[in-house]
């Protein structure tokens, strides 16, 4: 168990049990705990409660920033709906952190009017309304940060990053989260295509990931693909141009993906799920994006930093500008010095 001391200051201090909301998809899951961990430290005796959805409940209940996890936050018909918000009625909660920040949430602190509980989210009547202007087009760690200062939670002077690094505390650092589990030895760059019928302003091409994947190798470092199905064919194209590279794509579970991204001299490619993964587990990180797809607000964070390559069609972008950074990143000095 993680220890908790009271490092942030609450308005509400006195909150027993409380009910944080996420309902979306892995990366804003992600995004969402580093607000979490803010909201634990803020209330250390408290009782809280996640709801979100089966997408994120493995990875929610590993967690150690809540102590219930309800998967059932995004029901699709009228009765379903109307019997959560009554379940959340029926919960009494002292306090509520609506980290989603959707019409569908909006929708539950409505319908638990006209006595609904203390409320932190973008929602005229909320007890803690944030209600900035422009957060539509922020990003969500920098909404979040804003959302929970309103709440009178502290957040410091450095922007807010995922942390993902307790994952192996919490597994008690078991050997398949490592990379000689898959039979990666020395230093190693993620490569994180985006598969599928991407468009060529989205997507880094597959020629381009052999060439930086050969480019690697020359200097003595494993390329290591990773991806869901959509990227099978991209990685079995990879290693079949380049041998010394490890085609991992979908074969890894989230939690050995997160042990690879931690252990990694870098994690390069495309602006997909895993790398938030890897921002969050702490490698540094290269990420692809279109200037046509608010870049700033899209940008991964991590505590190693991360780089933002960026052109109006990512399948523009060189090799050459991708293997410099690596370069003067000093993975291949680490590689020629282990």
């Amino acid at each position: 168990m993680i220890p908790w001391r009271k490092a942030k200051a609450s308005n509400d201090d006195d909150a027993n049990t409380i009910l944080v909301i996420q309902l979306g998809g892995v990366t804003e899951f992600i995004q969402a705990l580093a607000a979490a961990k803010l909201i634990r430290e803020a209330h250390v005796g408290a009782r809280i409660t996640l709801l979100t959805t089966e997408t994120t409940k493995e990875l929610a209940e590993q967690c150690p920033y809540f102590d219930v996890v309800e998967a059932d936050g995004k029901p699709q018909e009228p009765q379903a709906i109307t019997k959560l918000i009554a379940r959340i009625r029926a919960a009494k909660y002292d306090l509520v952190y609506d980290l989603e920040g959707s019409s569908r949430t909006k929708n539950y602190f409505q319908g638990l009017r006209p006595w609904p509980p203390k409320w932190s989210g973008p929602v005229s009547g909320a007890s803690y309304a944030y209600l900035e202007p422009d957060r539509a087009n922020m990003n969500p760690l920098d909404r979040y940060a804003g959302q929970l200062a309103v709440a009178g939670i502290n957040t410091g002077a450095a922007p807010l990053t995922p942390d993902l690094t307790w994952i192996r505390a919490v597994l008690r650092d078991p050997p398949r989260l490592k990379p000689d589990y898959f039979g990666i030895r020395g230093n190693y760059v993620l490569l994180l295509p985006r598969g599928g019928d991407a468009e060529p302003n989205r997507r880094w091409p597959e020629e381009k990931y052999i060439d930086l994947a050969r480019r690697i190798a020359r200097n003595g470092v494993t390329p290591v693909v990773l991806g869901g199905s959509e990227e099978r064919n991209i990685g079995a194209a990879i290693a079949k141009a380049e041998p010394i590279a490890k085609n991992l794509v979908t074969r890894p579970d989230f939690f050995q993906c997160v042990g690879l991204a931690e252990r990694a001299s870098f994690a390069v490619g495309d602006d997909v799920d895993l790398m938030h993964v890897a921002a969050a587990a702490g490698a540094p990180c290269l990420v692809f994006l279109s200037s046509l797809n608010q870049p700033d607000r899209a940008a991964p964070r991590s505590r190693s930093g991360a780089i933002a390559l960026t052109a109006t069609t990512v399948a523009d972008l060189p090799v050459e500008q991708v293997d410099a950074q690596l370069r003067n990143c000093g993975v291949y000095r680490q590689a020629a010095t282990a």
